[in-house]
């Protein structure tokens, strides 16, 4: 990608982001946020899952 289509793709992301009423904004980061990964899985992937069931069965 070229500077100047990098360039144009950040505005017109900017400008589509502005365009949006402020409530709409809201909304859409609060969705993001109620559908994120747990942290555990986000950051290791699903090895301490495993590693807790196995304990947990195992104890």
């Amino acid at each position: 990608m070229k500077t100047n289509d990098y360039v144009k793709y950040l505005t017109q992301t900017f400008v589509q982001y502005m365009d949006q009423p402020r409530e709409e904004r809201k909304k859409i980061k609060q969705e993001r946020r109620v559908n994120k990964e747990p942290f555990m899985l986000r950051w290791f992937g699903i090895l301490p899952y495993v590693f807790a069931y196995f304990f947990k069965k195992k104890y």
